[in-house]
């Protein structure tokens, strides 16, 4: 019994950029797929392979051309999130952090911002990280900005800033006491400022999972912000209506993650010989390819509903769980290994499962796995 051959790239998906998809991919298959479990576990592999990506500037990819960017296309560049993730979750995680931030900045109002960050990050010179998943929690605020003669007062805590020691600055979320939100770019160290205030960051985690990210948690006192380094303002709220216009986008990473488990099965199964392993492959690669179809239609869409981009999002949360279980268990006991591909794939679908999760996405993940 033969492999079921891969699906050819969608010709239908007509912007998509393949020379900037051709080069990573290249660069991921000959440098980071052969240490991939180092690179999940060293944060000095890790950066070799990001300051891959800086040489090959794919990290400006989303920046426009007038800013030496290379401004590709939206399919062109969730198919290029894909690909990374397909061959290292934690630098697919890391990056995806850096695009996040350059996405703000370009989309910013700050012009004086952006004249002094995009030229910096197209150069390679500058690369920034995340850290406003706390103004998706409800209550009492977690990180404070008050209003102050040329900028705000900035105190509370961060609970997750992923990329300390990698990124120079990162966008900080904070509520304003209206209700209001911020975002601002912070330098992404320790500081003492010569008016009392302080920024602190913790020791990185210990994380399950792409503990080579570097990721920690960050606590600011009475630190001073400048108003120019503002580059966004939103109503109170804002961040859950816009994590529902995005909610399909962090697909692709999980298909990617998908993907990297078929990888493994697939090679097993060229190496035992054993048809029901051929059987599971072909099965779960089908679905993976129609999974990927549907979302790749789906983006092209502009009137498709919050419903449907949730389900879809769930349904590649689901597969890529399941390709990574399967990873497992036709790896056998060598799945244990701490440094085995499997288990690094298992764990990555983990993350990828609770990336970017709001409690209707957890909802409606629950609810797959119980019920159907």
């Amino acid at each position: 019994m033969s492999l079921l051959k891969e699906t050819q790239k969608d010709s239908s998906i007509k912007n998509i950029d393949n020379n900037i998809l051709a080069i990573t991919e290249s660069y991921l298959k000959e440098f980071v797929a052969p240490v991939a479990s180092e690179i999940d576990q060293s944060s000095e592999a890790l950066n070799e392979a990001l300051q891959g990506l800086i040489k090959r500037s794919l990290l400006s990819i989303k920046v426009p051309k007038a800013w030496g960017g290379l401004e590709a296309d939206t399919e062109t560049f969730y198919h290029f999130q894909q690909l990374i993730s397909q061959y290292s979750g934690a630098l697919a995680f890391l990056q995806v952090q850096h695009q996040g931030a350059v996405a703000s900045i370009v989309y910013s109002k700050n012009e004086a911002l952006k004249e002094q960050y995009l030229s910096k990050i197209v150069e390679g010179k500058l690369l920034c990280g995340l850290g406003f998943s706390q103004l998706r929690r409800k209550g009492k605020p977690m990180i404070t900005a008050t209003p102050m003669n040329g900028g705000y007062e900035i105190n509370g805590t961060v609970p997750w800033i992923t990329g300390f020691g990698f990124f120079d600055a990162f966008l900080l979320g904070a509520s304003l006491p209206d209700g209001q939100t911020i975002r601002a770019m912070v330098p992404f160290q320790n500081s003492h400022q010569d008016a009392g205030g302080e920024f602190l960051v913790s020791e990185p985690m210990k994380l399950g999972a792409m503990q080579s990210t570097n990721t920690v948690t960050g606590t600011f006192k009475n630190w001073f912000l400048p108003s120019d380094n503002v580059v966004s303002m939103a109503k109170e709220g804002a961040i859950h209506e816009n994590d529902k216009k995005i909610v399909l986008f962090p697909s692709f990473l999980v298909l990617g993650c998908a993907k990297a488990g078929l990888d493994i099965v697939k090679k097993v199964a060229q190496t035992k010989q054993l048809d029901f392993i051929h059987e599971g492959f072909n099965h779960l690669n089908e679905e993976l390819n129609y999974c990927q179809e549907k979302i790749q239609t789906a983006i092209t869409i502009n009137s498709r509903s919050f419903e449907d981009d949730l389900k879809l999002r769930v349904w590649a949360i689901n597969l890529a769980q399941r390709c990574a279980n399967a990873a497992v268990i036709v790896s056998s006991g060598a799945a244990n290994y701490y440094n085995h591909a499997a288990q690094r794939v298992y764990k990555e679908a983990l993350v990828f499962t609770v990336f970017g999760q709001t409690t209707d996405i957890m909802k409606a993940t629950l609810e797959q796995m119980v019920y159907n």
